[in-house]
């Protein structure tokens, strides 16, 4: 008698390509769909896309800054942070480290974030304006607890990178990256769930609070 394990195997090796031709061509149709990915309706004209960003960004539950340059970003965070009568201990992401965070008052560690950590800071690969969603890539550099962890998630996302939509993101991620990482986290504001009396619950799965801050505009 054969196990229900046994016939599941069993019924997908059937349906696997059976020669070296199958293969070679199923994996080309893959190369080709990833290539020239097929993309969905587009707004008739040009749309301010940090506008766009900022805009669907809030209405997602998430607060968002702009300044003009990098070397605010500390005191921007700062300023939030003490409005918002949040820690000014900050967990901060090492691809940011050169960053004058201490100039800014506050108190800082480089490196993943602990269970202790209230504030995570983290960079953004890209920003999605149709969506106001952040793309974050795992990495040394770029830990993904930091955004996952503390409490409150502060993303630094530079002007140049937001992005129109999702296939722009991941045409940026297979341009640029020369090595995949382990995990891409999409985050669209707040951490929430509904599934207890469908009552909105934040902070339930990560952050509490997402800000966004717009570097360069």
């Amino acid at each position: 008698m054969t196990s229900a394990r046994d016939d599941i195997l069993g019924r997908l090796r059937q349906r696997r390509p059976r020669d070296d031709a199958m293969r070679d061509a199923t994996g080309e149709e893959i190369r080709r769909a990833i290539a020239h990915p097929e993309r969905g309706p587009r707004p008739a004209d040009a749309e301010d896309l940090v506008a766009r960003f900022v805009e669907r960004a809030r209405a997602m539950t998430s607060s968002t800054d702009v300044c003009p340059d990098t070397g605010q970003v500390p005191a921007r965070c700062a300023a939030w942070l003490r409005a918002m009568r949040l820690p000014l201990a900050v967990v901060v992401a090492p691809a940011l480290a050169d960053l004058d965070w201490r100039g800014a008052a506050l108190s800082v560690r480089i490196g993943a974030a602990g269970r202790d950590d209230a504030v995570g800071v983290t960079p953004c690969f890209r920003a999605i304006a149709e969506t106001g969603t952040l793309m974050l890539c795992s990495g040394p550099a770029t830990p993904a607890v930091n955004s996952l962890l503390p409490q409150t998630h502060i993303a630094i996302v530079r002007s140049e990178h937001i992005v129109a939509d999702m296939e722009a993101a991941w045409q940026a991620a297979r341009a640029e990256l020369t090595a995949w990482p382990r995990a891409v986290n999409f985050v669209s504001g707040p951490s929430r769930t509904a599934d207890i009396e469908q009552t909105i619950v934040l902070g339930a799965h990560g952050p509490y609070r997402v800000h966004v801050l717009v570097v360069g505009t």
